[in-house]
């Protein structure tokens, strides 16, 4: 059987895990969710990263006793058969592919804005096409290149939100004015949850350290360390963010920017430095969360097709110890669906939340499951609460499906009767 190489340490783990949850959630969607939700944009990320926190901590337990590659597939394989398992590796790999194209209109957009240049739809588009290739190129070259190119950009763009929270709220402190707080619910309730379902974009990347633990060292301590900390450490850079950025700008002014933490520290301050910086690290953010998410997609493939769910040539490694057609297979997806929808960045972000939606809910599902199927298997870490906090992971799953997009949600089914058409095709071919 095909297996990658261990090269990876905790803290390259945590970078992989952090690369891959702080990008256009935080610099782009944290204006479309101010938009939706007012001021309340503050209670949608604690209401999502807590319902993301809970799926977190099953990821954890799973992957601190099932070390294959492949994440959530290779958990509901183990629990439900290889059918189900099919089912999840293939919408995981479908959110990693759409996650990306989504992160590179992100990264498009700031990218058009920084350099000065008209942003428009055909410009925007040229560019979200052109930069996955480039990264799937990196991505080839080995894990560890592409690891240490991760790692930097997280270190830069944990410094500009840091930066930006410090500046922001120095500001808000100084002048005395809360205004912009007021009215905190203008959108009401459902506002919140609006908003929650389209943030809940921005915490979901942890599991991308799940699904590499194949490559992780130490996979029974690291891989759920890991998981942990880079949560803790987004959750509290997002809440951050977001009180300060509806407390300096209109929430109405903050919805309609197509570079929203940039628009809000205008506001008080007119150092070009401190704002080329913040620019140009959302551009850090976006490439790392494009790296880390070719990386996932590739390596959730690549199990699929190890396990003989998909053509066998999809586990081919390469010198580099890299799973060489998978990696090509997810770069020139994410293109080609940049191109197919135009960039439309809600839209994509609507149809990645449903897939990682069900992903969660079968990663809490197995949980629960192979507690009682492996209930003797050593667990370097265990879910506090069980069951409470699988089962109340898989209602609070459900109940933030119901605000998303139909029309993604269609597109999601859509895609997902295609997986169910190649799993069977392939099934059929390899009797044959």
């Amino acid at each position: 059987m095909a297996e990658l190489n261990r090269s990876l340490g905790f803290w390259g783990a945590t970078g992989i895990g952090i690369g891959a949850i702080i990008g256009t959630g935080i610099f782009v969607l944290i204006g479309v969710a101010s938009g939706i939700a007012g001021p309340a944009v503050i209670l949608s990320f604690i209401i999502a990263g807590f319902v993301a926190l809970l799926t977190g901590l099953s990821t954890a337990e799973l992957s601190s006793f099932i070390l294959e590659s492949g994440g959530s597939y290779i958990y509901t394989t183990k629990a439900f058969g290889a059918f189900p398992g099919f089912v999840v590796g293939w919408m995981k790999s479908f959110d990693y592919i759409v996650g990306a194209s989504a992160v590179s209109v992100g990264f498009a957009a700031y990218f058009t804005y920084f350099v000065g240049i008209p942003a428009t739809t055909g410009t925007i588009v040229f560019v979200a096409t052109l930069w996955p290739l480039v990264l799937m190129l990196l991505n080839l070259k080995g894990i560890q290149e592409a690891s240490w190119t991760n790692n930097l950009l997280v270190a830069l763009k944990i410094l500009a939100l840091l930066t930006f929270i410090a500046i922001g709220a120095f500001a808000l402190l100084t002048s005395g004015s809360y205004t912009n707080y007021h009215p905190f619910f203008p959108r009401g309730f459902s506002g919140v949850m609006s908003g929650a379902a389209i943030i809940f974009f921005a915490f979901i990347g942890f599991n991308t350290i799940a699904v590499m633990a194949e490559e992780i060292k130490d996979p029974e301590k690291n891989v759920p360390r890991a998981i942990l900390f880079a949560f803790a450490v987004c959750t509290l850079i997002y809440i951050g963010v977001s009180i300060v950025a509806v407390g300096i700008v209109n929430w109405e002014s903050l919805g309609s920017s197509s570079a929203p933490l940039e628009f809000a520290l205008k506001t008080v301050t007119d150092n070009i430095f401190i704002l080329q910086f913040v620019a140009i690290s959302a551009l850090f953010a976006t490439t790392s969360v494009i790296m880390a998410s070719i990386m996932g997609g590739s390596r959730a493939l690549f199990a699929m097709a190890r396990n003989g769910v998909l053509p066998k040539v999809l586990s081919t490694i390469s010198r580099q110890s890299v799973p060489v057609f998978t990696l090509l297979l997810c770069g020139f997806v994410i293109s080609g669906i940049v191109l197919a929808t135009g960039g439309n960045l809600d839209w994509l972000a609507s149809i990645f939340n449903f897939g990682t939606l069900l992903t969660f809910f079968f990663i809490n599902l197995s949980l629960l499951r192979l507690r009682k199927t492996m209930p003797d298997v050593k667990r370097g870490f265990k879910v506090p609460f069980y069951p409470y906090t699988p089962l109340f992971a898989i209602i609070s799953c459900i109940i933030l499906a119901f605000y998303l997009n139909v029309n993604a949600v269609m597109t999601a089914c859509v895609f997902l009767a295609v997986g169910i058409v190649v799993y069977y095709l392939n099934k059929k071919e390899k009797l044959s």
